[in-house]
């Protein structure tokens, strides 16, 4: 899979995130990994200063961090994550 680093594949992936229960944010912060993950919360912070490229491949990492079921997410969710779960085998 090609990614195209532009604001509809952001989108795609934020959706994606947000179906998992988790609300994604973006703040100002000094995370390392350009994003913060606050498990008891469902909280995802990014680096708000990241450039698009820097989200999609900031938001990539961590998916596959994530406990995804994917079963659980509708059929175009569904085909991204898989998509990107390839993508993450590989790194």
């Amino acid at each position: 899979m090609s990614i195209k680093y532009n604001p509809a594949t952001l989108n795609r992936i934020e959706k994606l995130i947000e179906e998992t229960g988790y609300i994604l944010r973006y703040e100002r912060g000094t995370f390392q990994s350009g994003y913060c993950v606050l498990e008891q919360k469902k909280v995802v912070v990014l680096n708000k200063f990241l450039q698009t490229e820097g989200r999609i491949n900031t938001l990539i990492d961590l998916i596959s961090t994530l406990n995804i079921e994917p079963s659980h997410l509708s059929p175009d969710n569904r085909k991204l994550y898989e998509e990107l779960a390839a993508k993450f085998e590989e790194s």
